[in-house]
């Protein structure tokens, strides 16, 4: 007993009562300083102040002196292991210091771990065995999504070339189509030509790099032209560029390259119609009304949405933004993201959230504040756009745009100054998905949770079938 090492409890005990090491000191009539060793494991507990702990914070002698560090850092050392995580594991010494000097994360950690390995093998088993390796892989667009994420969603490099080219040939949005199509003409023998609805069958935009021709549908306006055709300047001016992003990604599926390269040629479209300090200005002139910018720089109201969440140039931020673009079953078909934000990462299925009631009032701007499970609090404006429509059977291909931000950064956008700020009801109980929200009583439900299970009473029939 003379050995006893208690550091991580004694430190646990002290923080549960809220008090410094000298107050400790004082209660159990030692010096502060002693506390700190005993605290880091540096002296042993003898017998008389083991029992004087016991007495002064009535808690089992027999709890105190338990030894599951050993345990804990076993059952850290196989978490560590798991695939999930990449890169270098941990050493024992590393590991054995998590357990003695954080207890607490470390159980939040395995615990964490363990709902994580919970959740893997019920989808599994509804995936069954034969999808099992297909699930599990990571899709190109949630990689390219990932390295966008990583980034910042802003790439210095792509700024420059657009604002290089910008300065050159295209001060006026009213002659960029012109200016474009005779740029890609003289500098680098590339035509362009308007072809008929149904020649290029679905595609919108045809880049024929064999014969140097651009073929544009006629079911594209004005904006998404002049946008398709400064994709293309990129491609074919700034390849290097590309190639050197590309080149750092890390990615070796030819299909993501290829899928990281449109992104990329369409975020330098986007810097070109739309250039960095002029943009940020219109911006927070306007407080971030988008439809007056979308006029302002003759772009499309989505252009403008996703141009927003680039504004991270050091010392000239915007506002942060997510976005998100969803089709009318709910499936999201774009996402772009500055921050690290769960909502954008994984957010869209929630019906309590007014993405979906857009669809109900097209062409309308719908603002709302919506807190997550976890108290994270933001501000969205959601609102439908079309589809290019050019016959019977593409009528009514609408999507939402959601645009969001954390809350505190709403006061500076113009569609919440109507909205009482101190209402304890303004904010709208939203998740994730039904699958993952731990909410109880939600109306909305349409799943059992995975994690948790919620109270079933024979007696009481509840807002939903799934709790009582």
């Amino acid at each position: 007993m003379a050995k006893t090492l208690i550091g991580p409890r004694l430190r646990q005990l002290r923080r549960e009562r809220g008090q410094t090491q000298a107050e400790m000191a004082r209660k159990l009539g030692v010096s502060a300083s002693y506390i700190n060793l005993l605290e880091n494991n540096q002296r042993s507990l003898s017998v008389q102040l083991l029992m004087s702990v016991a007495d002064v914070y009535a808690v089992d002698w027999r709890d105190l002196t338990r030894d599951e560090s050993a345990r804990r850092v076993a059952d850290l050392r196989n978490a560590v292991r798991d695939p999930v995580f990449s890169g270098d594991q941990p050493d024992i010494q590393e590991l054995r210091g998590a357990v003695d000097h954080a207890p607490r994360l470390v159980d939040r950690f395995l615990e964490l771990h363990g709902a994580y390995r919970t959740a893997l093998e019920k989808i599994l088993s509804l995936a069954g065995d034969n999808n099992a390796d297909e699930l599990l892989r990571s899709s190109p667009e949630t990689v390219i999504h990932d390295f966008f994420r990583d980034h910042g969603n802003h790439f210095p490099e792509l700024e420059q070339a657009a604002e290089a080219a910008w300065q050159s040939d295209f001060a006026s949005p009213e002659d960029r189509f012109f200016n474009l199509r005779r740029r890609l003409e003289e500098r680098h023998g590339v035509t362009t030509q308007i072809r008929r609805i149904g020649d290029l069958g679905d595609a919108l935009r045809y880049y024929d790099e064999t014969e140097g021709v651009v073929h544009l549908s006629q079911a594209l306006n004005t904006a998404n032209r002049v946008f398709q055709l400064a994709h293309v300047l990129c491609l074919v001016e700034y390849p290097e560029v590309l190639s050197a992003i590309v080149e750092r990604s890390g990615l070796d599926s030819q299909h993501a390259l290829a899928r990281l390269r449109v992104e990329l040629a369409n975020y330098f479209a986007a810097a070109l119609l739309m250039p960095y300090d002029a943009f940020l200005r219109e911006a927070e002139a306007a407080r971030y009304d988008l439809d007056r910018i979308a006029a302002v720089f003759s772009t499309s109201f989505e252009q403008v949405c996703q141009r927003l969440t680039t504004l991270q140039r050091e010392g000239a931020r915007g506002v942060p933004f997510f976005f998100l673009r969803i089709d009318k079953a709910g499936n999201v078909t774009k996402r772009f993201n500055s921050t690290s934000f769960h909502l954008a990462e994984y957010g869209g299925s929630c019906p309590v959230w007014n993405i979906h009631t857009a669809f109900y009032t097209p062409g309308v701007m719908m603002p709302q504040f919506v807190e997550m499970p976890d108290g994270a609090r933001y501000f969205t404006v959601s609102r439908t756009v079309h589809r290019p429509v050019f016959s019977e059977e593409t009528q009514d291909r609408r999507l939402t745009l959601a645009l969001g931000c954390e809350a505190k950064y709403a006061h500076r956008l113009r569609y919440a100054s109507s909205y009482n700020f101190d209402d304890p009801k303004l904010y709208a109980p939203i998740g994730l998905n039904c699958n993952l929200c731990p909410r109880q009583a939600c109306s909305q439900r349409a799943h059992q949770p995975l994690l948790m299970e919620l109270p079933i009473d024979e007696h009481r029939r509840g807002s939903t079938r799934y709790e009582s």
